[in-house]
């Protein structure tokens, strides 16, 4: 059985909103998953507001003005990573994502959430509480969550930057070719 897949009536404004994962630390960002996103999807806009360092508290205080600049019809919220390394309790990062779940959802635009992990090393107990988080708020808001895209990555330093956290320039096409059917089918639902 074939499904057709129908491309949406308008060229869609597409915002990453998220932390060093999608600001393409280390590299010039034109070489990030983003921007090969844009040169994958070129009929659409894709709007990169992803700031390194970036917690799920200072993403939620920047996105307002975000919403009111770049009127996206799609936000792609990939957020949480620095608030594990950080480790900031679980339930701020729900109370935080939820709220910038929510303002999205107000102003009209669509939601992928991704999922975010830590690193083993913060315990079983974190671990499982940090990660089942995202699964919460998937059911709570009604929303799809992306498995993260770091799985398959993470585990080949050939794909990594030195600092083990962040993908390196090979990664990026691996990334973009993860999140584009995500992306792809969220705008044409």
């Amino acid at each position: 059985m074939s499904v057709l897949i129908t491309a949406p009536a308008h060229a869609a404004k597409v915002l990453i909103f998220g932390d060093s994962l999608g600001a393409s630390y280390g590299m010039a960002q034109q070489l990030g998953w983003v921007a090969l996103l844009q040169k994958n999807l070129p009929e659409h806009q894709f709007i990169n507001g992803s700031v390194s360092g970036e917690t799920t508290a200072g993403g939620l205080r920047r996105l307002p003005a975000l919403l009111d600049s770049v009127t996206p019809d799609l936000v792609v919220v990939e957020l949480g990573g620095n608030d594990g390394l950080r480790g900031f309790p679980p339930t701020q990062l729900e109370n935080n994502l939820t709220k910038i779940i929510t303002l999205t959802k107000d102003s009209g635009a669509k939601v992928l959430l991704t999922e975010v992990m830590v690193p083993p090393n913060y315990g079983p107990r974190y671990t499982k509480k940090f990660t089942q988080v995202y699964q919460d708020i998937s059911k709570a808001q009604n929303i799809v969550l992306i498995p993260f895209f770091m799985q398959d990555i993470a585990p080949h330093p050939e794909l990594m930057q030195r600092d083990g956290i962040h993908p390196n320039e090979k990664a990026q096409e691996k990334i973009a070719t993860w999140m584009q059917p995500w992306i792809e089918s969220a705008l044409i639902q």
